[in-house]
């Protein structure tokens, strides 16, 4: 299907369904949902749900985002680590942070008679994965997957619209970054966020910062891989100030959450 076919399927869509809410993370799916369904003319209130699994720059990307396109955005504020199903980090902790998250969302569609969305595009994998299950047992719909329109797509269009979203690397929570099986706590969370913070001040992107048996280990992509031992001593200085010891992970990281 060509691109044109999908960007006027997505119009249809939104002429179809005039009325949503969006779970809106200001990533770079979600930024391109709102404005196209701003260009449709549908009347949609973008949700932030704010945890303690998100960095602040999140909520400061999704109130730049509205504010550029003048839409009011709504915050909600939730705890996951009140769930002793999510603390635990087994492998269906995705499933039941999702459900509380978009059983928020979906209360406030009800509230509002409006369909709820989100950004899965049709580049994500169409499998069991537990979040995906949440979002379908939810009624979540998800547009851009419906109407074809897959990552670099979203991307393009995005730059054409002006969107400073259009090239943000994709940036999962923070608990992707404690290992399965690992209780997640908020302390270990604020170390990991600090770390990445401290990481992009020294001009890094796309990368991730890992706990390994209490250790920080840092993922980088191959492109940011040339380092003198200056810069490599400042790349663990920065961590170390939050994690004792600091590990390089030798095998680069590719794009992906």
């Amino acid at each position: 299907m060509q691109l044109e076919q999908k960007r006027a399927l997505l119009r249809q869509y939104f002429t179809e369904h005039n009325r949503v809410v969006l779970g809106f993370s200001g990533g770079v799916d979600s930024a391109f949902l709102l404005a196209a369904a701003k260009e449709a003319g549908a009347d949609i209130t973008p949700v932030f749900i704010h945890t303690p699994f998100q960095p602040a720059f999140e909520l400061e990307d999704a109130r730049r985002l509205t504010d550029q396109l003048g839409i009011r955005l709504e915050i909600i504020t939730a705890n996951p680590l009140q769930q002793p199903e999510i603390v635990r980090n087994d492998a269906k902790r995705c499933y039941w942070c999702k459900h509380l998250l978009f059983s928020l969302l979906k209360d406030r569609a009800r509230e509002l008679n409006a369909v709820l969305i989100d950004g899965t595009n049709a580049s994500d994998p169409e499998d069991d994965r537990p979040g995906m299950q949440a979002l379908r047992e939810l009624g979540a719909e998800s547009p851009l997957r419906i109407c074809g329109l897959n990552k670099d797509e979203i991307r393009q269009i995005s730059k054409e619209y002006g969107l400073f979203t259009w090239d943000k690397p994709s940036y999962a929570c923070l608990a992707t970054r404690i290992p399965t099986g690992t209780a997640i706590d908020c302390k270990t969370l604020q170390k990991i966020e600090n770390a990445e913070e401290a990481l992009f001040r020294l001009g890094f992107s796309d990368f991730r910062v890992r706990v390994f048996h209490g250790a920080a280990r840092i993922q980088l992509l191959a492109s940011q891989w040339q380092m003198d031992e200056d810069r490599r001593r400042q790349v663990t200085d920065a961590v170390g100030q939050f994690f004792d010891t600091v590990l390089l992970d030798m095998t680069p990281r590719t794009s992906r959450e």
